[in-house]
């Protein structure tokens, strides 16, 4: 009587609210015993629960409390957002695993815990692995005979054999010099290219420069294909370091002379080319580099005074033919033709004279005169394609000569659209009979065939061309007087 007495003494005169105090220290650890308190509980409740196998609890929809859908009924109710206006009670949720909602195995202890009851249930992390519809069957390893390709000590003959034959083979095994080398001479007896290479890759990968370079020099098979992998591939560091070994001190300029085309600004490429000038090449190769790089410095010069009179409007010849593209790296031809065109009447002391170019780089005559009688045939300058074939003998009398035959100079006017009168002039120096017929009549000179089957006396032949004329035209009256002359002795 007197314990009741005192607690409910107790009770009354007790609060859980506290004043206001400024000790924040005892405040915080006033906070932190209430919630050790709280945690206790918590765990006390979970302990006494393990005790209840008699009781089972249940909830509002009728399922256990601790069951897997309650607890996820519970997770999701609490994760829903406070201003979602569906029912706040216990949601639906759609769940892939089919849990029975009675008789579960489940506590909430086994939840917290990670273990079932003491009933022969098994535990909450394999109840997820244990799905009804799903087999496993376990992995097998495979054969032996699958890894044979990869775990065999093959030999130098068996390895180039399956190389050949398409098949994975490690040649990490072949770890000596001794046995490298026994692979690649066998590579090369093989008589296949992309065997050797593959076997070179390896030997340049797992040997030194030194080492790999003495050996490739006995084997000249090994070697041409060692140089022209690396030629492929861009390697010029390494090929020239072997080139030299070899001694090829030509191959070794004229790789280095090869660089030139990845210099794309004109000054430099010029300044390159002449330090090109001292390396060792061959005296023919030499004279071409020494061309080269006289030819790119006129280039600049010529490029640069075209530019400013373009630019200011001095030269006619500009205006009236601009210019399509620049000179700089052109070919020597390109370079020729482009001087025959524009600058074709300047004195041969100048850089851009055709006749300076044509003596500077030693040109034919029968390649400096294509590319002038194009030039000027282009510009329908006559006088001055006239003037190309024009001679004169010791004795000053003149003479149309051309170091290539008439009946292509015939053709190449054509192509230009000479007017008839010019290719008449030049078709009627044709010195074969039946050529010449056969070119007057393709381009309509009839003067040219009339007058050689008048040479010709042949009746026939002029009989059958006045039937391609105009009749009434002045070559059908010309035929027609022939015909009537009697002081022609016909041959039929």
């Amino acid at each position: 009587m007197m314990k009741a007495k005192a607690d409910e003494d107790e009770y009354w005169n007790s609060s859980k609210f506290k004043a206001f105090t400024f000790d924040d220290e005892d405040d915080d650890f006033t906070k932190l015993k209430e919630s050790k308190k709280a945690v206790n509980s918590i765990r006390s409740l979970v302990e006494e629960e393990d005790d209840e196998d008699d009781v089972e609890k249940v909830s509002w929809s009728g399922e256990p409390v601790g069951s897997i859908s309650w607890s996820v009924k519970e997770t999701a109710s609490s994760l829903r957002p406070a201003g979602d206006s569906r029912e706040q009670g216990f949601p639906k949720i759609n769940t892939t695993l089919s849990l029975p909602k009675n008789n579960s195995g489940y506590s909430l202890s086994s939840l917290f815990k990670g273990r079932a009851k003491a009933g022969g249930f098994q535990s909450f992390s394999d109840s997820f692995s244990d799905t009804t519809g799903r087999n496993y069957a376990p992995e097998l390893r495979k054969p032996k005979s699958e890894y044979k390709d990869y775990i065999s000590d093959w030999s130098p003959e068996e390895t180039v054999k399956r190389m050949q034959q398409g098949k994975v083979v490690s040649l990490e095994r072949f770890r000596s010099l001794q046995d490298k080398l026994l692979l690649l001479d066998q590579a090369v007896s093989g008589h296949d290219g992309n065997v050797i290479t593959a076997v070179l890759i390896y030997l340049k990968k797992s040997l030194s420069k030194e080492v790999l370079f003495r050996e490739l020099v006995a084997r000249e098979t090994a070697l041409r294909h060692y140089i022209h992998y690396l030629t492929e591939m861009g390697e010029q560091i390494v090929l020239l370091e072997l080139l030299r070994v070899l001694g090829r001190v030509e191959d070794v300029a004229l790789l280095q002379y090869k660089e030139h085309l990845s210099i794309k600004d004109e000054n430099k490429r010029r300044d390159f080319l002449k330090s090109c000038l001292s390396l060792p090449f061959s005296p023919e190769d030499a004279s071409h580099v020494q061309d080269h790089y006289t030819l790119l410095e006129r280039q600049i010069i010529i490029e640069a005074n075209d530019k400013q009179a373009e630019s200011s409007g001095q030269a006619d010849i500009f205006k009236k033919y601009p210019r399509k593209a620049s000179i700089l790296n052109m070919p020597l031809i390109t370079t020729l033709y482009y001087c025959c065109v524009y600058h074709y009447t300047e004195p041969e002391g100048t850089y851009s004279s055709p006749a300076n170019i044509r003596k500077t780089f030693r040109i034919a005559e029968k390649q400096y005169f294509l590319t002038a009688l194009g030039a000027r045939a282009k510009l329908k300058a006559w006088s001055d394609v006239e003037a190309l074939f024009t001679t004169k003998n010791w004795l000053g009398y003149t003479k149309k000569r051309s170091p290539i035959g008439f009946h292509r100079v015939v053709d190449l006017l054509q192509k230009n659209n000479a007017p008839v009168q010019v290719l008449q002039e030049y078709v009627n120096l044709v010195e074969d009979m039946e050529l010449k017929i056969s070119l007057a009549q393709k381009h309509k000179c009839h003067d040219i065939v009339i007058n050689t089957y008048r040479d010709l006396k042949d009746r026939q032949q002029l009989l059958g061309y006045q039937g391609k004329v105009v009749r009434g035209s002045a070559e059908d009256r010309k035929i027609e007087e022939l015909l009537k002359n009697s002081q022609i002795r016909w041959k039929n």
